[in-house]
């Protein structure tokens, strides 16, 4: 379907963004207002937070320690409120929320998640360190802060990856973890139809043996030699010599396979703008990649300013639940105030936040999020909200300013015949138009 100057308002607002309270935001220019902000984004203040090396010695200490409400314990349980708190407010107040999204895309693409006792406290240091600082740069820039960062060695493995003919390994009996290896394959740039075999993912398993987190005796995270597999290593084709060269080199080659650019390309298509993306708009989305050797400002241009990419898809892409947040507070310009409750309807929703289920992080699908019961609580959830916010704004008049000419007549109807504040914003909250972007 070819784009309708009249909804590209409501798009770049809902689709592209958090929702604006009202459209006359985004300007005359739809498409400039979504590219600028990758250019010019309002940064997140992440003074004061805890990195990823204060979070690891607190994670240390925790190890050491039997009781299990020690202060280690608490430390991280803070630390994580804290940056959670700082995070979702820049969300809500932010004068670029394409460029939020834009983050929580690849934080999520390279997902780390606190399922597990190394992780704990490591999920928004790897997003404030290796995703924010580095996602408009180059992919293969992107793609190594990811790799190296302490989150990752730690989730998928690699810090406990021993080459089995290293000194370590021959010394200590403990060997490979292929984890790393294979989602950075599979996952982070080629595809699961990249063509790479088990041989594969052993031997660039092989290739990142030495790339550690750190330890009381060798503090900093980085590269032991002690650890890495000896010999060369074959990887799709391609050898390279043993040391910590390699990885640069691996991943070079990984970027820019033609697999990784239909992979990314296909992904950030169905995320930002339909479930079963136009083929010509993932191709066109591809062929910018390879053209500027994974350039992802200029990825994000070809992907913004395509005319499929502003069609109306309909019934339209589903929010996940902390979308849903997210665009409610703004829409109500409303505070975040104590982060715990908020994740807990996040989770009754289906999506503990910094908790992903696995290392393909949240799904991507109508399927994956509006089941019968997914249904019921999203709806709890828009009851919950009108109840205690029904007086901040007219949400009759909210509706309008928000969506213009994309709320359809129903939506609009049901809005109007409401017998209270509180009934009228449920309603909205609970409308195709806002459950969908």
């Amino acid at each position: 379907m070819a784009p309708d100057a009249a909804l590209a308002p409501a798009i770049a607002s809902h689709r592209f963004g958090l929702s604006q309270s009202s459209l006359s935001s985004v300007g005359t220019e739809p498409r400039a207002w979504v590219t600028s902000q990758l250019r010019r984004p309002a940064l997140l203040d992440t003074s004061g937070l805890p990195d990823s090396a204060a979070v690891a010695e607190t994670t240390r200490l925790l190890r050491q320690m039997a009781v299990p409400m020690s202060e280690p314990r608490r430390q991280l349980r803070e630390g994580n409120q804290q940056a959670l708190r700082r995070r979702w407010q820049h969300q809500i107040e932010t004068p670029t929320p394409v460029y939020e999204r834009w983050v929580m895309f690849w934080a999520n693409h390279f997902t780390v998640s606190a399922t597990k006792g190394a992780t704990l406290g490591m999920v928004w240091p790897f997003e404030n360190e290796a995703i924010r600082p580095n996602a408009t740069g180059r992919f293969v820039t992107l793609l190594r802060a990811a790799t190296v960062h302490p989150g990752m060695l730690l989730y998928l493995d690699n810090a406990q990856s021993i080459g089995p003919d290293s000194r370590q390994g021959q010394r200590r009996g403990r060997g490979l973890n292929e984890n790393l290896a294979r989602e950075l394959l599979e996952l982070h740039t080629v595809g699961v139809r990249g063509g790479y075999t088990q041989t594969d993912v052993r031997e660039l398993a092989r290739l990142l043996t030495g790339w550690t987190v750190g330890n009381a005796q060798r503090p900093e995270p980085g590269f032991v030699p002690a650890l890495h597999d000896p010999g060369s290593k074959q990887v799709m084709g391609r050898t390279y010599r043993e040391g910590p060269q390699a990885l640069d080199e691996v991943l070079a080659d990984l970027a820019r396979h033609p697999a990784t650019a239909e992979h990314l390309a296909d992904k950030l298509a169905r995320h930002f703008v339909t479930d079963d993306p136009p083929p010509a708009l993932v191709q066109a989305v591809a062929r910018r990649y390879r053209d500027t050797d994974g350039d992802l400002l200029a990825v994000a241009d070809a992907l913004f300013d395509h005319d499929l990419a502003w069609a109306p898809h309909r019934p339209g892409k589903v929010r996940r639940p902390e979308e849903l947040m997210l665009a409610a507070h703004r829409l109500l310009q409303l505070p975040v105030g104590m982060p715990e409750r908020t994740q807990a309807a996040l989770t009754t929703m289906g999506q503990p936040v910094g908790r992903a289920p696995s290392p393909q992080g949240w799904p991507d699908r109508h399927d994956d999020w509006l089941g019968p019961d997914a249904l019921l609580k999203r709806v709890e959830w828009a009851m919950a909200v009108g109840r205690a916010n029904g007086n901040l704004a007219d949400a009759r008049q909210l509706a309008d300013l928000a969506w213009g000419p994309a709320l359809s007549g129903e939506s609009r109807q049901q809005i109007a015949r409401a017998e209270s504040g509180a009934q009228a914003l449920t309603l909205l909250l609970a409308s195709p138009e806002f459950q969908r972007r």
